[in-house]
């Protein structure tokens, strides 16, 4: 059964800005703080001291969040810093709900850790507790997947930092400065040649520009595409938009959407490990990628993401 996010799990301390949050088992807090912390060029969130720190926008205000477990049961996410006029419970419960939708509670990983798959047998014990740290917001997320697109993780990683650094939000703390995501208008608002001075492609510049011009007109949003309430009418809408294949939907439909069907066949890390979890001298073909898969039906997408971890 799904674990929908419910206000009674939270628990708020004084002063205010601190709230427990109790997290359906299985959970592992070091399987996922080691999967955030794989990249040093990670620009959206620091992690120091076991306490992830992220930045927030939310609404016209921006929200500074550290977030930490001890325990597995609970995890602790302090408001560090807040530019509203007021920490309302409203903007309190905004921030629980995205940690809640980030760390991927609402799923239910039992019946995952109890399916009968020699293959994934062998990455549940090594990442027991692992979630699909997700992607909530629609429009990094599918700019995340464009970036991507047949170029190494490494430069993918310099990318999004130049992308982040050069159009998105910052916030100085502490003496470090936090970054979101830049918004859809603000990237609709550019030329191409604004994306290829970063070392974009010209078609990866076009393709980020159309999916902001498509969200800033309001004919691409997380909701509409959550409404359609099938997993193929995702997919599709998602492959009407120019430079969005295959893999990148499926990517999307993994990290935002929460679809626990969608599985990117075609990825290369994706191959990679199971060619080094079977042992094998060369990568599975799809087709017999699609026959070792039997076992997973309506897990792919924590089976790609559990075997990804193999490598990353």
């Amino acid at each position: 059964m799904p674990n929908p996010f419910n206000p009674s799990v939270l628990k708020w301390h004084e002063p205010t800005s601190t709230l427990s949050i109790a997290v359906p088992q299985p959970f592992g807090y070091e399987p996922n703080i080691g999967y955030l912390s794989r990249s040093t060029n990670e620009c959206l969130f620091a992690v120091d001291n076991s306490s992830i720190y992220k930045l927030l926008p939310l609404g016209d205000n921006l929200a500074l969040i550290a977030v930490n477990s001890e325990d597995d049961l609970v995890l602790h996410v302090r408001i560090v810093h807040y530019s509203g006029t007021s920490l309302t419970s409203e903007v309190r419960e905004d921030i629980a709900r995205y940690v809640w939708e980030w760390f991927d509670l609402e799923t239910d990983l039992a019946p995952f850790y109890a399916m009968e798959d020699p293959i994934l047998r062998q990455v549940t014990e090594a990442f027991r507790g692992l979630r699909l740290m997700g992607i909530p917001d629609l429009f990094e997320a599918m700019s995340w997947g464009i970036i991507g697109q047949q170029i190494n993780l490494a430069f993918a990683y310099t990318l999004k930092r130049r992308l982040v650094e050069t159009f998105g939000t910052s916030l100085e703390w502490g003496g470090q400065t936090y970054w979101a995501f830049p918004t859809p208008e603000r990237i609709a608002a550019l030329t191409p040649e604004d994306l290829t001075l970063l070392q974009f492609t010209g078609k990866k510049a076009e393709y980020l520009l159309g999916v902001a011009k498509l969200m800033t007109q309001g004919e691409l949003s997380k909701k509409g595409l959550l409404a359609t309430g099938d997993f193929a009418a995702m997919e599709q809408e998602l492959l009407r938009i120019r430079g969005i294949g295959p893999w990148t939907a499926n990517y999307v439909l993994m990290r935002c959407l929460r679809n626990p069907a969608a599985f990117p066949l075609a990825d290369v890390g994706l191959h990679n490990a199971l060619k080094h979890v079977l042992g094998l001298d060369a990568k599975p073909s799809l087709a017999q990628i699609r026959q070792l898969a039997e076992g997973w039906q309506g897990w792919e997408a924590y089976a790609t993401f559990y075997l990804w971890r193999v490598l990353y």
